[in-house]
């Protein structure tokens, strides 16, 4: 509602001769209004509609003197439970009082609250040890103590911000619980006796390791350089590959008790807004306790597949392989304290190519994706089929009469299968946790004295070992290794559905996991482009390894703002 000040009668209104304050409320009649002189007596009451008829008329200004929201309007505000500023304490026993109190201090040996006088004013410096750089620090104090107390003006806050602290990254704050983010992320808060504003430091010093070449993407040329669990390393490792001033970093933070930092990253005029937008409010919408796992449980809060064995998100720890899948269109969600970084959306073909066939001419290149793909159809369907084959032999053609057992060994056929699967998972387990002196001791146990005396006491077919070990071969040879236990998920599925239903077990089954995979999307995008739907530049450019200049469009089902890779639309030569 507006407020008037009226010398003189209008038609059909009353005149009032001072300024009238108005509040409108709701009651059991409906929407009221109230108007009040500057004496404090009621000028008039009365219902909603001539009173706004009054005093909404544009005829002449109308100075506003006071304003309520209505109870209902109050409600939603409060009901939005937005959180408000906290001050800052002006003394600075109260501001040490109040870290004891919320953050622990003087009970958790970590935190520091150094304490100093510089000219007449109280100083104190707020960090936590393992975080602080203590060179930028040093500068810091050495410059603070050449002040003197005439150097203090009425600004003097200003004057610490502009002109005495030496450092590239500080600014003010005045809510306490934003400052003590900061200070939990790494930053030092610098505090002054008497203001309601703090200086935040950007002086941060996180234990971690130099980039090395991560163990799951190894090539045999090409950059050595990995991600590191710090997030500023790994956005710079793709900064020094993409010097694009369109390249885009935004920055959220995830996890009420952890306050996570997760960087999302594009190029502003390739990438398809809209995607943008839906990826960034799923990351917003994330209301969870901490991510102490990282990216894993990023994604399963925003992905939410269920039971869903197939990955949707692509992982990758190359800097090189997130540089490639920005140009093409994609998002790249960094998480802070983890050295993989997520690649949105995904296909199932994207997560079976490798970054070394682009690092061979086209031909080899080519042919290793080709290896690739039979040994990850064999990892698949070559036990399924070879335990179809030995169960009905009548469907083997005369050259492939030598496939099947030929003699059959003292266990079932499937619990052969299954306990082999299970051996391998568990072998696959133990390398991991065996130090790395006696992982070849290990090796020899499991090859020699599992494999072998377990075939010659007659438990286990020789062929079941052989073709069990192929299988294994090609999960290892899948890129992603997410989608290499997926597949061992479907090939024990397989096994199981042969072992029921022979012939009709293997069909029904193979054709829901198809019909799996064509129904998944991965944030609103065909999974299995360019397939289903079908693109044939697209499925040429998966089985092929196409040279660079020959390779012009980007895969469409991104909707990339650019289609063309070219600049200017250049062409090939």
């Amino acid at each position: 509602m507006r407020e008037s000040e009226r010398g003189g009668k209008d038609q059909g209104t009353r005149e009032f001769k001072k300024p009238i304050h108005v509040f409108w409320h709701e009651d059991e009649d409906g929407f009221k209004v109230d108007t009040m002189d500057d004496s404090g007596d009621n000028a008039v009451q009365a219902d909603n509609a001539p009173i706004q008829a009054e005093l909404l008329s544009d005829d002449e200004p109308q100075p506003i003197i006071s304003h309520r929201k209505p109870a209902k309007e109050e409600a939603k505000d409060k009901a939005k439970g937005e959180k408000k500023t906290v001050p800052i304490p002006l003394t600075l026993e109260a501001f040490s009082s109040k870290l004891e109190v919320e953050a622990g201090y003087k009970t958790t040996f970590d935190i520091v609250l150094r304490e100093m006088t510089f000219g007449d004013r109280r100083v104190a410096f707020f960090f936590y040890n393992g975080f602080a750089k203590d060179t930028v620090l040093t500068e810091v104090l050495k410059r603070l103590t050449y002040l003197q107390s005439e150097d203090y003006g009425a600004t003097s806050f200003h004057d610490f911000f502009r002109l005495y602290v030496p450092a590239i990254q500080v600014v003010e704050e005045s809510d306490w619980e934003k400052m003590m983010t900061d200070v939990l992320a790494g930053g030092t808060a610098m505090y002054i006796e008497g203001e309601s504003k703090v200086l935040l430091i950007d002086a941060k010093a996180y234990p971690g390791r130099n980039p090395e070449e991560p163990t799951l993407e190894r090539v045999v040329r090409g950059a050595r350089d990995g991600f590191v669990e710090t997030m500023l390393t790994n956005v710079t490792l793709v900064r020094r590959r993409l010097r694009d001033k369109r390249l885009r970093y935004e920055i959220l933070r995830v996890g009420e008790r952890t306050q996570t930092d997760i960087c999302i990253a594009y190029i502003d005029d390739i990438v398809d807004h809209e995607m943008l937008e839906s990826i960034r409010d799923k990351i917003k919408a994330v209301k969870i306790d901490g991510l102490p796992l990282a990216d894993k449980q990023l994604e399963e809060a925003t992905v939410k597949r269920g039971w869903n064995p197939f990955p949707l998100v692509r992982y990758s720890e190359r800097p090189d392989t997130v540089a490639v899948h920005l140009m093409e269109g994609n998002i790249a969600v960094f998480v802070d304290t983890t050295p993989s970084v997520m690649i949105l959306p995904t296909t199932f073909f994207d997560l079976l190519q490798h970054a070394e066939e682009n690092r061979q001419t086209p031909f080899i290149g080519t042919y290793l994706r080709w290896v690739r793909f039979i040994g990850i159809a064999a990892s698949l369907f070559l036990l399924p089929l070879w335990f179809l084959f030995t169960l009905k032999p009548e469907l083997k053609p005369p050259a492939l009469d030598f496939i099947g057992a030929q003699k059959p060994g003292r266990l079932p056929m499937v619990a052969q299968f299954l306990i082999a699967e299970v051996g391998v998972d568990m072998l696959r387990m133990a390398s991991i946790h065996t130090p790395t002196p006696l992982a070849t001791a290990m090796s020899l146990i499991a090859a020699i004295l599992i494999g072998d005396i377990a075939v010659k006491t007659g438990l286990f077919v020789n062929e079941v070992v052989l073709y069990m070990a192929v299988a294994a071969i090609g999960m290892f040879a899948t890129p992603s290794y997410e989608l290499g236990l997926a597949n061992r998920i479907i090939r024990l599925v397989l096994i199981v559905a042969v072992a029921s239903f022979k012939v009709e077990g293997f069909v029904v089954a193979t054709t829901l996991f198809f019909i799996l995979l064509c129904m998944e999307r991965s944030f609103n995008r065909p999974y299995m482009w360019p397939l289903i739907p079908f693109d044939l530049k697209g499925l040429l450019g998966i089985l092929l390894r196409v040279p660079v200049l020959q390779n012009r469009k980007r895969p469409n089902y991104l909707k990339p703002q650019e289609q063309d890779r070219l600049p200017n639309g250049s062409e090939s030569r």
